[in-house]
């Protein structure tokens, strides 16, 4: 079973950084693609950003682009999401998860991803 562990959020002002970290120590990621979900409370999960671990072609929604970059490195089967210029309405629990399917769509399907990890809470504060 694969497991993912996410790490690296937490609280910080409008135009500060993180960079979340996604650890999928049982999965050969060259095989699977990688994404990021949020969620806020009331709302569906949204996909923001999906990496090929293939060919590593990405993704990225329209509400991120520019200001989130995704990666991932097959060998430490490791992702990551650095995001920049954070705003209050990126406040949300982020998730990562894996597909055995490594092709990127838009919109990283949630039906896709087979393994889920814990989440971690992102704030932004104005």
């Amino acid at each position: 079973q694969g497991q993912l562990v996410e790490s690296g959020g937490g609280l910080v002002q409008a135009g500060g950084s993180l960079r979340l970290s996604c650890a999928a120590s049982t999965l050969p990621l060259e095989y699977y693609a990688i994404g990021w979900f949020r969620q806020v409370p009331g709302q569906e999960r949204e996909g923001i950003s999906c990496i090929s671990g293939k060919d590593g072609s990405t993704y990225y929604a329209d509400s991120v682009k520019g200001r989130f970059r995704i990666s991932s490195d097959n060998a430490k089967r490791t992702g990551w999401l650095q995001m920049d210029s954070l705003k209050p309405e990126d406040t949300a629990i982020y998730f990562c998860a894996a597909s055995h399917n490594p092709s990127v769509t838009r919109g990283c399907p949630t039906p896709w991803y087979d393994y889920w990890g814990q989440g971690t809470q992102v704030t932004v504060s104005s």
